[in-house]
């Protein structure tokens, strides 16, 4: 007769093997939105050794996104740098805010797909994410 354990950890007692795969792929994608340092943590701790579908289509997608924001926000950041010194015209600084803006609403539609666990691509950058990074 079995005992009554709430500790089992007896991985061929749980009822639904599915149930796992699908939680971690979604929790590493929610992770793997939280900077470069989540994507890290949601790859090698989560992904890498239990892959998901909805795990890897997520993975690529912040992975691009991640990288776009660190190119976008640097370069546009120093371009404009230059241009304030050269002109004085301070208000050019608002074009970078209107662009992290843009950035966040972008993030924030991934994010709440991840969480919805869909696989909804990123306007502007997850068809190119899907192609770029196959192998993830």
């Amino acid at each position: 007769m079995e005992q009554n354990n709430p500790f089992n950890t007896n991985p061929n007692s749980n009822p639904n093997p599915n149930q796992i795969t699908t939680d971690n792929g979604k929790t590493a994608g929610i992770i793997s939105y939280f900077t470069i340092i989540g994507w890290l943590i949601a790859y090698f701790a989560m992904h890498k050794d239990n892959r998901t579908e909805l795990g890897s289509f997520q993975l690529r997608q912040t992975l691009l996104f991640n990288i776009a924001a660190i190119v976008i926000g640097w370069g546009l950041g120093f371009v404009l740098g230059i241009a304030v010194m050269a002109t004085g015209i301070y208000s050019l600084v608002y074009l970078l805010y209107i662009v992290q803006i843009g950035m966040f609403v972008i993030w924030i539609v991934g994010l709440i797909g991840a969480i919805n666990g869909e696989k909804k691509p990123m306007p502007l950058i997850g068809e190119m994410a899907q192609t770029t990074f196959s192998s993830i």
